[in-house]
């Protein structure tokens, strides 16, 4: 099998390479505006470079864009993404470089002498095309994007080209001496995969320098050999790193980092943004959820901003949203229908960097003695290329792919959590580390786990592990250890455990062997970001936009005429917490049965938590005693700390959709909702029509008589009516009946999102794939009463069985060996992957094993899904 990295843009169906000058192809496309291709192979310095050059529909000159691709790849896997910006009226030019796809010529490594020059020939000929903008002549408007190794030539070229004018690099590299040698340690697994992806296909030729310089061949056979990189590897690779011209790239500049990323870490992007912005450009750091590694890599989220980027500082356009100066996608949950994670967003008016707003965390444990084995095997497995992204995805389960062998490691605790802790940046400590080498050297690899309250489940976040080299440890040596950038939540009751182990599978060991010694001589220091918020005002159209889109229903007008009643007073304590409810009851009228009863649970803020039940449950009577509809028997409900009442004020801050919207038949769907917004008494400028006429993507039809409404147009005005204002708290009650699919996916992603901007959704659904999928906590009812309420994790991570998703078929052989595993009670196949059933071995040595017999998994995860919790919680009875 032919090993070669990822290919970072989406690829539509292939179309054929016209090769040749000038040949033109028009793309196909039954909406979008037609897009005119023209390939042609480019003379440059003795190399032909393959190219195509894409442009959309219209006259006149155009703004251009560069677009590289990554490593192993070609200009096909970005021709999608060309198109994209080809259709928003950028005159688009792509190329295979050096050594890839049909280019000719040596792989450099995006050498300045070489594939740098490449592209400035490449703007000198965007600067001759009757499209494209000049700003002088000579001097295209131009703007550079790729990822990867296409990332670093857009580095590279804004510090040698005075002509590049914004760039947009994506999950790349500042400096490759330190991503390839981190700490002076040879990162052997992913050096490997390069030299691999630089061989010729099957069949071409056996050189064992593939398509690779000879200086570069030389230095990856010297330092592969050695397992130790050299002062000549990291100069030559250093010279050819976008730090190397640090000083001079001074255009506006959108970072897109990886979080699911052991090649090229977050700490790389922090580089370039404290250097960037030093000289003083314009620069946004974005990090992905997805990465060299795997996981979502957001291509369509990304693609949009990177064009909306290029709107602003190539079309000079200044309405246009470039979005927060920082983004961080987080984990929300795991769709059921194809176990991905779900994200949502939080952000910041001002990057944070890595060690912004630092707690202390106290490390218990004596020094301990360990050893490196000889040969440095058996390995330590934290991030596994291409694989351990998938995994880390699914960290908020507390499953993911580590392994730590005995005797090979120190670790060091802290307490338990008493609350949740978000770390977002690189944890520190400060150890004192002694070798028993004869040179007095270590390898050392550090790492800090999040353990379960049972204090044997432990998920390493994002699969990452930080490597450093010792020298002159003999007499002992004290040094601050700098631990993978995460961004990772720590909940209540979890605590940190620090672990420094001998050997890792992704980097190079000392083959001799050796003891080490590590104690802990400070605190673990982990940074919070306190800054980072996802406020309204803060965030892109995409971000409080699309959350508005379907969500919000409008039945319940709240300031109806209602008989007032004495409240308690205000509970300061509970001023920022959007509900908390204790001991409500209520019982049927004329009767001893309760439809609620002794109901206690709290809502935090961000939550999207799902109200689950069979019917009769008493949802709804909770939903309209939370509204003030109905008074309760007993007990208290309370929000942002007020005691609720019919027309109590604090319901002005509470949106809610229950029981079908009520809207006046003969008028059109905006006068309905100008109507409701009349009858609040609040200020018009309060009611983000604009918004809501944006969510109800009604079109036309808002002219239109409701009358005239289908029923999923009836939701979705009603949807609307209820985001007027943009509640902190906000209800739904069965938001989705009526409306199609696509729009139920919709909606799911406005709940996400709308929580993520720091509000509250409650909702009432009998969808459970769709509660799964977009609700971070449950509260179960049966009967009146509560059964459980947590995080979705915890109430559907029960189970005993795992889903093992495959990269490919397995034979029946490897299926029994899986079977025949001690601890695991069955494995059987299913059309998702195979099905292991546990009895007595946990899920992270599970993984140990099935790496062990090269079981080509690219995912784990619980297989007992929401419904199958939800009955059992039940009885049964739905």
């Amino acid at each position: 099998m032919r090993l070669r990295l990822p290919r970072w843009a989406a690829v539509t169906a292939a179309l054929a390479v016209l090769a040749g000058a000038g040949t033109w192809t028009a793309v196909a496309q039954d909406d979008p505006p037609p897009v005119t291709r023209a390939d042609r192979m480019l003379d440059v310095d003795g190399v032909r470079l393959d190219t195509s050059y894409f442009t959309g529909p219209g006259d006149g000159r155009r703004p251009a864009v560069l677009l590289g691709h990554g490593f192993g790849g070609s200009k096909d896997d970005v021709r999608a993404q060309a198109e994209g910006l080809a259709r928003d009226g950028y005159a688009v030019l792509t190329w295979s470089a050096r050594g890839f796809g049909a280019s000719t010529g040596r792989i450099g490594l995006n050498d300045p002498d070489h594939e740098v020059k490449d592209v400035s020939k490449l703007i000198d000929w965007l600067a001759a095309r009757p499209e494209v903008l000049l700003d002088k002549p000579g001097d295209p408007r131009v703007g550079i994007t790729g990822a990867s190794y296409g990332g670093a030539i857009s580095l590279l070229a804004a510090g040698h080209d005075p002509r590049v004018d914004a760039i947009a690099p994506q999950i790349t590299y500042w400096n490759l001496a330190d991503a390839l040698f981190p700490n002076g340690v040879f990162k052997k697994l992913w050096a490997g995969i390069f030299f691999s992806a630089g061989q010729p296909a099957p069949g071409r030729g056996s050189d064992s320098c593939g398509r690779f310089t000879a200086e570069l061949c030389s230095l990856y056979q010297r330092v592969a050999v050695s397992g130790k990189p050299d002062a000549a590897a990291r100069a030559l690779l250093e010279a050819r790193s976008p730090s190397a011209v640090g000083t001079r790239v001074k255009v506006p500049a959108l970072l897109v980092q990886g979080q699911s990323d052991s090649l090229f870490t977050l700490a790389q992007s922090d580089a370039m943004a404290r250097a960037l912005t030093a000289n003083g450009a314009p620069v946004a750091v974005d990090w992905i959820a997805g990465g060299h590694d795997g996981g979502d890599r957001e291509t369509e989220r990304v693609e949009r901003r990177i064009s909306t980027w290029f709107d602003r500082w190539l079309k000079h356009d200044a309405s246009a949203d470039t979005g927060p100066a920082f983004r961080v996608s987080r984990t929300g949950g795991v769709d059921s229908t194809d176990g991905r994670a779900t994200l949502r967003a939080a952000t910041a008016d001002r990057y944070p960097g890595l060690t912004s707003g630092t707690t202390d965390l106290a490390l218990g444990g004596p020094p301990q003695t360990f050893t490196n084995p000889a040969g440095a095997a058996p390995p330590a497995v934290s991030a596994v290329p291409g694989l351990g992204g998938g995994l880390s995805g699914l960290s908020s389960l507390g499953v993911g792919l580590s392994l730590d062998f005995p005797g090979q490691y120190a670790r060091f605790e802290a307490k338990p959590q008493t609350r949740a802790l978000r770390i977002t940046g690189t944890p520190t400590v400060r150890v004192r580390v002694a070798s028993t080498a004869a040179d007095g050297s270590a390898v050392l690899f550090a790492k800090v786990y999040d353990v379960g309250p049972d204090g044997r489940q432990q998920v390493l976040p994002a699969q990452l592990v930080a490597p450093v080299r010792v020298d002159g440890a003999k007499a002992g040596k004290s040094l601050t250890l700098i631990l993978p950038a995460i961004d990772h939540e720590v909940e209540a009751g979890h605590r940190l455990r620090l672990v420094v182990a001998a050997t890792d599978l992704g980097y190079a060991s000392p083959a001799v062997p050796a003891g080490y010694t590590v104690a802990v001589e400070g605190p673990l220091t982990v940074p919070t970001a306190p800054g980072l918020s996802t406020q309204a005002a803060a965030l892109p159209w995409w971000v409080w936009g699309l959350p508005l889109l379907g969500l919000a229903g409008a039945a319940a007008l709240l300031l109806t005429a209602r008989r007032k009643t004495a409240a308690p007073a205000p509970d300061p304590e509970l001023a920022a917490v959007p509900l908390q409810i204790t001991g409500l009851s209520k019982k049927y009228k004329g009767g001893d049965r309760y439809s609620v009863r002794d109901l206690s649970f709290r809502v935090e803020q961000g939550q999207v938590l799902g109200l689950l039940g069979p019917n009769g449950a008493g949802k709804t009577t909770t939903l309209r005693m939370l509204m003030g509809l109905i008074t309760p028997d007993e007990g208290e409900i309370r929000v942002f700390g007020q005691a609720i009442r019919p027309g109590a004020p604090v319901l002005s801050r509470v949106g809610a959709f229950v029981e079908g919207a009520g809207f006046l038949p003969h008028l059109s769907g905006r006068e309905n909702l100008d109507l409701y917004w009349k009858a609040t008494g609040r200020p018009a400028e309060d009611a983000h029509v604009d918004e809501a006429l944006r969510i109800a993507n009604l079109g036309g039809a808002l002219e239109r008589a409701v009358r005239t409404y289908s029923q999923g147009m009836r939701q979705r005005l009603a949807l609307a009516q209820a985001m007027l204002g943009l509640p902190d708290l906000l209800i739904l009650d069965e938001p989705t009946n009526g409306l199609d699919p696509p729009q139920i996916r919709e909606m799911r992603e406005v709940m996400i999102r709308y929580a993520a901007g720091g509000r509250t959704v409650i909702v009432s659904s009998h969808l459970l794939a769709e509660v799964e999928q977009s609700c971070t906590h449950l509260v179960v009812m049966d009967r009146g009463q509560l059964v459980q309420a947590g995080p979705v994790a915890e109430i559907t991570g029960n189970g005993d069985t795992l889903l093992v998703s495959l990269a490919g078929e397995i034979d029946d052989a490897l299926v029994a060996k899986v079977d025949a595993l001690t601890g695991v009670g069955a494995a059987t196949r299913a059309d998702e992957g195979l099905l292991v059933r546990l009895d007595g071995i946990d899920p992270t040595a599970l993984i140990g094993e099935l790496v062990r017999l090269d079981v080509p998994l690219t995912g784990v995860g619980p297989h007992r899904r929401l419904e199958d919790a939800f009955l059992t919680l039940i009885g049964g009875a739905a």
